[in-house]
């Protein structure tokens, strides 16, 4: 009988469509998440500081505390998808729970009243910078079917090679040619063996041409994204106070990535004629890895009333490696199809991901005890993100094709918050630039919170209501099938923070 076991073998990274453009937005920009002073001012802390979720925009805000204190934020996400796909709608939604926010910082106050450096702030925190965690649906009538990406990555391909051998079993197959050929090879491997495809030529082994045996001219699709997963930041902070008007800081960040995504596509409705009448095409993605980054910046006092902030966030390297695994059915499959199923696993060799620095510049407004206006903008080249190692041919390709498409990216944010005696009520705007130099692919974000505070002496509790949207022309795949589902992504996000002063 036919064993089903795990196979998990190194596997080539020759155009792994999970190592490209996509992983390299996935990981850049941060969400306006943190404490829940924060989340109500939507991040623009920049020139204020005095807040640990400040320190991700600027590293000298911890020298602004006067006094030590913890920190703890807890939130709700609710992340909602709108698409339409060839005249077609649907919507789902996700909610989750998380501690996304915990750290301290300690202030320690100069005794000596002839040196200028005032005190020294040393703090820690752990940000979520990002939630994977999406639910996505997308349903129509195409004449683009899933064919077409097999026919693509097959068109090319020498039929011999992809032959199963005597006494190899199916899924040892499939793991030794995405081993030893490549992702491409490997795929039309299963186009082939899960029936979508045939060669023109079987009697050829040196055939590199493939024909459908699907027929329609619009076929069913329903598809389907879960994702969980996260990007969160661990940041270990020095900062001081020099003279009455200068602060100054530094971070060093490390940086813990999680994903899990399953896409599931099922097509039906082909022509009664069509030997397929249905087919059933799985993947599974587990990401994982680690990045480092640091920061330093400046907040300056002009008067009472102005502060002027300046930061710069270095690039962030994350290292990181990929597994995936696939499943594929027709009515046309192989009568073994099903050994290759989620207990194969492809594990790609580490690999690199440069998201480039950024740039920020703050001002803010105080109104002595009745409350502020505050401004951020930040600057970041997206074109300069990089996949490594750059030897590797297909990473050397999709690096300039992220040259050509991405661009630079602006971010604003507004921040103010208003005093009554010990209450604070606060309201913030984010408007961030897309990524994409056409600024079709990915549109731009825009954000809006507001947040109550209540400050009892020794300790505040905060409550804050985040909201951004932002439009996304998705394909389904990244090859023959080349109309975008038209998604748009809508994030809550509630947060109730509690601040303990010592």
């Amino acid at each position: 009988m036919k064993r089903n076991y795990t196979f998990i073998l190194l596997l080539v990274c020759a155009f792994a469509s999970a190592q490209n453009i996509n992983d390299v937005l996935r990981l850049s920009g941060e969400s306006s998440y943190g404490t829940a002073r924060f989340q109500g001012l939507n991040g623009a802390f920049g020139a204020l500081g005095g807040d640990l979720s400040s320190l991700n925009i600027n590293p000298a805000g911890s020298a602004v505390f006067n006094n030590s204190l913890l920190s703890l934020t807890g939130s709700n996400y609710n992340v909602k998808n709108d698409a339409a796909y060839f005249n077609s709608g649907s919507s789902t939604s996700l909610n989750s729970v998380d501690l996304n926010q915990i750290g301290g910082v300690f202030v320690f106050k100069s005794t000596n009243s002839s040196t200028p450096w005032r005190k020294v702030a040393l703090a820690f925190n752990y940000d979520l910078i990002k939630s994977f965690d999406d639910d996505l649906f997308v349903t129509g009538n195409s004449n683009q079917g899933i064919d077409n990406y097999f026919l693509d990555l097959a068109n090319g391909v020498p039929f011999g090679p992809l032959l199963i051998q005597d006494d190899e079993f199916i899924e040892e197959a499939y793991l030794d040619i995405g081993s030893n050929l490549g992702f491409v090879d490997q795929q039309a491997f299963l186009g082939y063996y899960g029936g979508i495809i045939d060669p023109v030529d079987f009697s050829d082994d040196n055939n590199t041409d493939y024909i459908s045996n699907a027929k329609y001219s619009n076929v069913n699709q329903n598809y389907s994204q879960s994702s969980s997963g996260y990007n969160s930041k661990f940041t270990a902070n020095l900062a001081s106070q020099y003279g009455d008007n200068l602060y100054l800081g530094a971070s060093m960040n490390i940086h813990s990535v999680f994903l899990d995504k399953l896409t599931q596509l099922t097509e039906r409705g082909f022509d009664a004629d069509s030997e397929i009448q249905t087919i059933t095409f799985d993947n599974f993605l587990r990401t994982q890895g680690s990045g480092f980054s640091f920061s330093v910046g400046a907040i300056g006092k002009l008067n009472e009333t102005f502060r002027i902030g300046g930061s710069y966030q270095s690039p962030t390297w994350y290292r990181l490696s990929d597994e995936t695994s696939q499943r594929i059915n027709s009515d046309l499959a192989d009568s073994d199809i099903s050994f290759i199923n989620f207990n194969i696993i492809n594990v790609f060799e580490d690999y690199t991901i440069k998201i480039p620095a950024k740039l920020t510049g703050s001002l803010a407004i105080i109104f002595a005890q009745d409350g502020l206006i505050s401004f951020d903008y930040g600057y970041q080249d997206m074109s300069k993100a990089e996949l490594r190692p750059g030897s590797d041919a297909s990473f050397a390709s999709e690096n300039n094709f992220i040259s050509d498409k991405l661009s630079t990216v602006s971010t604003f944010r507004l921040g103010g918050e208003y005093r009554i005696q010990a209450l604070s009520l606060r309201a913030g705007y984010r408007f961030e630039q897309s990524p994409y130099a056409n600024g079709g692919t990915i549109g731009d974000l825009n954000g809006y919170s507001g947040g109550i505070g209540y400050n009892f002496g020794g300790s505040r509790l905060d409550l804050s209501y985040n909201y951004a949207t932002q439009d996304i022309n998705k394909q389904l795949y990244d090859v023959g099938l080349p109309t975008p589902a038209s998604i748009t992504n809508k994030n809550s996000v509630v947060s109730l923070g509690y601040t303990l002063n010592f």
